[in-house]
């Protein structure tokens, strides 16, 4: 029986039964919006944590900083472990792991305690979001995989909408320890259910973890992030030339390896496949441009219309919540039109919306700042769907994995290039202006993402062929 359960789990045409699969994406769910929640909570605490340790806000930074780094330099490992081992057993086990650093995190009584387990943290949630697409593969029909791709995409738009008020909340009523143990209820019953309803997978004993391609992996990206950081902030460039010469040895070895290998960790053979290819190109420009305005705008509406911390994250709700709404739509529209179309659609939406936010200025009402925002919102929530059910759909079933560690660090990557770009502007252009330079710039992006979802419009027989 269990052997039955296991191949119907692993036959995507099938997916689950309806009320295993609504559990199973509630176990999803509750561990993806821990994570998220777990970075907005993080992001609004770290003025409060660099007075009580009486650290620098530089030297404070790290308690997220070193979370993103982690999952930067583990994600593709993660996913390749669980094309080998199950993509359940790395999701369990990146919960398991998640709750116990969330409970030293809410222990914690030292600046270095706490960032060491917010190290810790960033690899469980590696583990977590690395398989977290490629088991909803297994847990939907393939005709409405789109469907799972929204209440993803609707899930974390909560999660982000309500990561500033959740820090809030707890603050006015309790010390800053309780925003790491609200993790725990989450954590408990996203372990309960997962266990008992997410589909099992066996295990591939043929297939070997590649230690070796794993540590030139975390190296590779890991100095790319440092060194995009380290030209952002204007580093001794002696040092930069050193971690470029550095970068380009490991990167080097590390690609050359990867082209050997019949299943690479870095998925080189995924990046052949034409729509793949397309759609992450067209997801790094998309988080680009959503980062060139997230960092930005914060500076505007405090420094140049004057508004409080709490009115600016305000005034940057209607963002995820508009997103809310479009994203699990999109989700069924991508079942009848082309995600070629629906991508192209919202990212031109998205970059009419960025280019509107550049025109505010001190006299601009807060209804004009609102509907704008909601426009970004709309627009990214109408490609995001389509467009990471083509990266997950385009890939081989047995290489789900290794398709959801790259629609993870496509993500990555977009967002650290907006951040860099973010610093590089406002350090070259000087006054109100640079925000609207970067709205500008975001823009442009956005337009580039829609004309390259666009070119996907012929590939939709390769998309058939491959599934």
């Amino acid at each position: 029986m269990v052997q039955n359960e296991n191949m119907q789990a692993g036959n995507e045409t099938d997916g689950l039964p309806l009320p295993r699969r609504i559990w199973a994406i509630v176990a999803i769910g509750f561990a993806l919006s821990m994570s998220v929640l777990d970075i907005n909570i993080s992001n609004v605490v770290l003025p409060t944590l660099s007075h009580d340790f009486g650290t620098s806000p530089s030297v404070t930074t790290w308690i997220v900083n070193g979370y993103q780094l982690a999952i930067v330099v583990s994600l593709l490992s993660f996913s390749s472990l669980g094309e080998i081992w199950g993509y359940r057993k790395v999701f369990i086990s990146g919960v398991i792991l998640f709750c116990i650093t969330s409970l030293i995190c809410a222990l914690s009584d030292s600046f270095w305690t706490l960032t060491t387990a917010r190290v810790f943290q960033g690899f469980s949630a590696s583990a977590i979001t690395s398989v977290n697409t490629a088991l909803l593969r297994q847990i939907y029909p393939k005709s409405q995989i789109g469907r799972g791709m929204g209440i993803n995409a609707m899930v974390i738009a909560i999660s982000a909408a309500a990561g500033p008020s959740v820090a809030s909340g707890i603050l006015s009523i309790a010390s800053w320890h309780w925003l790491f143990a609200i993790n725990l209820p989450l954590g408990i019953i996203a372990l309960t259910l997962g266990i008992k309803f997410l589909p099992r997978q066996e295990e591939n004993k043929k297939r070997k973890f590649d230690t070796i391609s794993a540590v030139a992996n975390a190296i590779t990206f890991g100095l790319l992030i440092y060194t995009l950081d380290g030209f952002a902030h204007h580093e001794r460039y002696d040092y930069l030339i050193l971690q470029l010469v550095v970068l380009a040895v490991v990167g080097t070895y590390y690609i050359r390896r990867q082209l050997g290998q019949e299943a690479p960790l870095l998925p080189l053979d995924l990046l052949k496949i034409p729509i793949f290819r397309l759609s992450i190109l067209t997801s790094v420009c998309s988080f680009t441009a959503q980062m060139l305005a997230m960092i930005s705008l914060p500076f505007f509406l405090q420094n140049t219309l004057g508004h409080s911390e709490v009115m600016t994250g305000l005034l940057l709700t209607p963002w995820p919540l508009a997103s809310l709404i479009t994203a699990p739509i999109a989700g069924y529209l991508v079942e009848r039109i082309h995600p070629g179309i629906l991508g192209s659609v919202g990212m031109v939406i998205f970059g009419i919306g960025l280019f509107s936010l550049s025109s505010l200025d001190t006299g601009s009402s807060v209804i004009s700042i609102i509907w704008r925002l909601a426009l970004c919102g709309a627009g990214f929530g109408i490609f995001q769907t389509p467009n990471n059910s083509t990266i997950i759909s385009s890939a081989p079933t047995q290489r789900s994995g290794g398709a959801s560690g790259m629609l993870g660090m496509a993500r990555l990557m977009g967002q650290t290039l907006g951040t860099t770009f973010v610093a590089l502007l406002f350090s070259w252009i000087a006054g109100g202006k640079s925000t609207a330079v970067c709205l500008i710039t975001g823009s442009v992006f956005a337009l580039i993402a829609a004309v390259v979802s666009s070119l996907r419009l012929s590939e939709t027989s390769a998309l058939k062929k491959t599934n």
